[in-house]
């Protein structure tokens, strides 16, 4: 079958005219049993695929001709006459399948208008898919001599047009990019633009798309608020706030839920002492609630053993804990401890009325132990500890969030207990308790927020805290460093004047990316010196500057650099500037830092052994893992996952575990990234990225924890890559059960770059009111669907990659049978190729396909890095890199060291 070349959309398509086919589950399987797995391991298929792929030839880049000519003589003395015996009956007059008229078709593929259709041609030639297995089988000699010669013609059409065409990239950052910019430019780790709206997906998937970066005005003043909102945080005026501070033992806590269980004994007893019978129903009721379980949070008196059972309720001002001017120290030893039990996300709260600042950091230090607990197989680990926020008002407003970022694990012993600490951002916390301050009136006060401690392990083993320390803000320096960021050190400090002009043309370096021109920081100085004698202070007149400068152009656009190259040669490459910000957005979604913008000063990244330096360096830093998370989340179509709605299943689909099906995938990419390992890993490994819940839903035993740890599979192929992820494959389920169609669509979308066309006008509707279709397996079904002479061409192609993944349900666990019967997961490919389960699946993409899928990395990579899509002019540079990559052993690190030296990434 022939594609669309361009298709936009394809699986939200196929998905809403298909779905119900895909009503039910693969059931039938009676008719025949899996065949055995070949002898041979996926690891030697993918050692054996590597060694037969066409990139390990010596490549060159194409020489430059200055009247590059379209072989027309061999198309029509060779070409035509193949095309004609094997094609046009198909796809001549009369009989235009896939929209197509190969014999009309224009050969001149540097001035045609057909490219786009050749190199789809060259695609299914290639892959096997044409001629259909119902026709004439083209000859072999004749397939490869058709091959060799769109090949050769794409390369010289590719390096043509590209030389006469040129490429846009001009662009805004993105909503994460302005974020991470920000945090970087200012020192700070607040969440700065959780305001601004997100980007739409491009065709490709990827939100950094220049065709889809564009502003309004109205924009541009929200741009302008976030700036003067983030410079508020950065710049301090005035003298240092003083810290409030809360040191709360357990000891209070228990006193404190001890009088609101009195308290509420009380009310009970008051409301009915008409009715001395009810009122000691009433009483003893309230009394059993309070009591304590050992599976329940609760309070123990190492003393002598009494325990009190922990107030879940929000209380408010009344009960909240009193807040001191200073520090007291904490105690060395203690008699009272909170217990955390595991395993039930149970929780310790303490509430801190209404003085936590609005902004700076809240420093939150527990001192905490594991008391051990073995789980079902003899064993016992150390737990997790989660931090939340919240607050619950009179009127039922209320917020609860995580605010913790990664759980800390608690391996301290009850002898030896340890501190844990977070730094938490008040800003980032959205949104406050809007009544604080204003009243404590009522029996249910409304101004207090509270912290509260989660023990959010998957083990038994209970969380033992004896003392919790709170202060906000922290300033361990004053100014604090995102001030001294921003007014940086200089011999010219007392010289208001000069310093102004250097505190300004530093920023605008940092922020724009380049050096301001003179002219450009003149006008600058000049508004600075307009504001002046309105401001209180020069902080406050550099503060308001600074603003205009974070909301001009030259800091929310990728623009192109004001210098030139003087070189005819070199006109089209980016200059060291341009080339440090696109490096910059690509691996760290960001500003470049200090060492790029002096090496592009100094004109030293033109030398490939420092741009390689520097790659390497920059991959080696924490801020890659933002290219891991925002690459990956786009490239795969994570978003998907957060609009999944599974109905009922055993065990229940958690937040945490959904969240860890969301995390898996970047882990995996960015332990390729760290080890630099074959991309070919993302088919098939032999280890997986999990954590504990992970592992449980995978049933991997042995692991223990929240925190995400490379485990080996020992050569298990029903996990291990990215194709059996759960999340990857539940986000590709209808919620109910798995969605063939839409893993189908999605592994030709994602993983192999080769996107099914829209389908056609007239796709019929299943009708279940038939009897006879009713009575049908789900597999019959699809059959008859497909057998539909509209529907044929698509589903041929799409159905048999999603058949394969049948042992996965809707969350991705693996399974052998559906209500009693064996799950059929075999299928048969356009190409009469079959595929045996996930197994083979595997198998025939590492053996036959190894080639397209780097290929299709290479493809979203520099999709991703360049900002915009790639077209047809940029074929003979992709492919040259995917020769590069192929040939130095298929590195993920590899591929990003080959992208970024290539003439595609350095140009305009």
């Amino acid at each position: 079958m022939f594609a669309q070349p361009f298709h936009a959309n394809a699986r939200a398509q196929f998905t809403l005219l298909c779905v119900v086919c895909l009503s039910g589950s693969f059931l039938a399987a009676e008719e025949r049993s899996p065949a055995s797995a070949p002898s041979r391991s996926l690891e030697e298929i993918k050692r054996t695929g590597a060694s037969h792929s066409k990139y390990l030839e010596p490549t060159s880049r194409p020489a430059k001709t200055k009247t590059p000519k379209a072989d027309l003589q061999t198309f029509r003395d060779v070409i035509a006459p193949i095309l004609e015996e094997s094609c046009v009956d198909c796809h001549g007059p009369g009989n235009e399948e896939g929209n197509i008229r190969v014999d009309t078709l224009d050969p001149n593929l540097l001035k045609g208008d057909d490219v786009d259709w050749w190199v789809e041609v060259l695609a299914v030639l290639s892959n096997g898919e044409m001629p259909p297995p119902d026709e004439v089988d083209m000859d072999d000699d004749d397939r490869s001599t058709v091959v060799e010669w769109l090949s050769g013609e794409i390369q010289v059409a590719s390096t043509f047009r590209r030389a006469t065409g040129g490429h846009s990239s001009f662009r805004r950052l993105t909503r994460y990019e302005t974020n991470h910019a920000l945090q970087d430019l200012l020192g700070l780790p607040y969440e700065f633009a959780k305001d601004l709206p997100p980007e739409a997906h491009s065709d490709d998937g990827f939100q950094n798309s220049s065709e889809m970066l564009h502003m309004t005005v109205k924009q541009l003043d929200t741009y302008r608020q976030l700036a003067r909102q983030a410079l508020d945080r950065a710049i301090v005026l005035g003298d240092r706030p003083a810290p409030v501070h809360w040191s709360i033992s357990m000891k209070q806590n228990s006193q404190v839920d001890r009088h609101q269980q009195q308290s509420k004994l009380d009310q009970v007893a008051e409301k009915f002492k008409d009715d001395p019978d009810k009122q000691k129903q009433e009483v003893d009721a309230l009394r059993a609630t309070f009591q304590t379980t050992p599976r329940n949070t609760h309070y123990r008196n190492l003393t002598n053993g009494q325990k009190v059972s922990a107030n879940w309720a929000y209380n408010g001002a009344r009960y909240a804990m009193t807040s001191e001017d200073a520090p007291r120290v904490m105690p060395p030893t203690f008699d009272h401890v909170a217990v955390l039990p595991g395993g039930r996300n149970q929780k310790l709260i303490v509430e801190l009325g209404d003085q936590l600042p609005n902004q700076g950091v809240m420093r939150v230090r527990v001192r905490a132990s594991w008391l051990p607990e073995e789980d079902s197989s003899g064993e016992s680990h150390p737990p997790s500890l989660q931090l939340e926020f919240g607050w619950r008002a009179s009127n039922e407003g209320r917020a609860d969030m995580r605010i913790s970022g990664a759980d800390q694990l608690v391996e301290a012993s009850p002898d030896e207990p340890q501190i844990y600490e977070w730094d938490i951002p008040l800003g980032d916390i959205y949104p406050r308790n809007s009544v604080r301050g204003v009243s404590k009136m009522g029996s249910m006060p409304s101004p207090s927020e509270y912290i509260r401690f989660i023990n959010s392990s998957v083990s038994k083993s209970a969380i033992q805290i004896d003392h919790v320390e709170v202060v906000a803000p922290v300033n361990d320096h004053w100014p604090p460093e995102s001030h001294q960021q921003i007014f940086i050190a200089s011999k010219h400090h007392d010289n208001e004047p000069l310093y102004a002009k250097e505190v300004l043309a530093a920023f605008m370096h940092r922020a724009w990316r380049r050096p301001p021109t003179e002219a450009e920081l003149e006008r600058k100085l000049k508004l600075f010196n307009a504001i002046r004698d309105q401001c209180e202070s020069m902080e406050e007149a550099i503060s308001e500057v600074l603003a205009s400068i974070l909301s001009s152009p030259n800091f929310l656009y990728v623009v192109r650099s004001a210098e030139t190259n003087n070189s005819a040669e070199t006109a089209d490459r980016l200059s060291s500037n341009e080339l440090t910000t696109r490096l910059a957005l690509f691996l760290w979604c960001s500003v470049p830092d200090t060492e790029l913008l002096e090496l592009a000063r100094d004109g030293q990244l033109s030398s490939a052994e420092q741009l390689s330096a520097q790659v390497n360096r920059m991959l080696a830093d924490p801020k890659a893992e933002r290219f891991s998370e925002h690459f990956v989340h786009q490239w795969l179509d994570l978003q998907l996952l957060d609009f999944l709605n599974v109905k009922e299943t055993k065990p229940k689909l958690s937040p945490l575990l959904k969240e860890a099906m969301q995390r898996e995938p970047i882990a995996f990419f960015h332990e390729l990234l760290h080890e630099n390992e074959s991309v070919l890993q993302f088919i098939h490994a032999d280890f997986a990225m999990v954590n504990e819940r992970l592992a449980r839903h995978y049933q991997i035993p042995n692991v223990h924890g929240n925190h995400f740890r490379r485990v080996s599979l020992n050569s298990d192929p029903r996990r291990g890559g990215l194709l059996t992820q759960a999340g990857l494959l539940a986000m590709n389920s209808d919620g109910t059960d798995s969605h063939p169609l839409k893993r189908g669509v999605w592994l030709l979308e994602s993983i192999l770059n080769d996107p099914p066309p829209p389908p056609p006008p007239a796709v019929p509707e299943i009708d279940l009111a038939d009897p006879e279709i009713a009575k049908m397996t789900l597999i019959e079904r699809m059959a008859d669907h497909r057998n539909h002479p509209a529907c044929m061409s698509c589903h041929s192609k799409i159905d048999p990659w999603g058949i394969a993944f049948e042992n996965y349900d809707a969350v991705g666990r693996w399974r052998d049978s559906i209500s009693g019967k064996p799950v059929v997961a075999s299928a048969t490919l356009f190409n009469q190729q079959e595929l045996d389960g996930v197994e083979g699946l595997k198998r025939y993409l590492l053996e036959h396909r190894q080639d397209q899928f780097v290929r299709a990395m290479v493809h979203k990579l520099a999709t991703y890095a360049l900002g915009r899509p790639l077209t047809f002019s940029d074929h003979v540079h992709v492919d040259q890199i995917t020769a590069e990559v192929r040939q130095r052993g298929d590195g993920l690190g590899t591929m990003i060291q080959q992208l970024v030296a290539s003439d595609l990434f350095q140009s305009k």
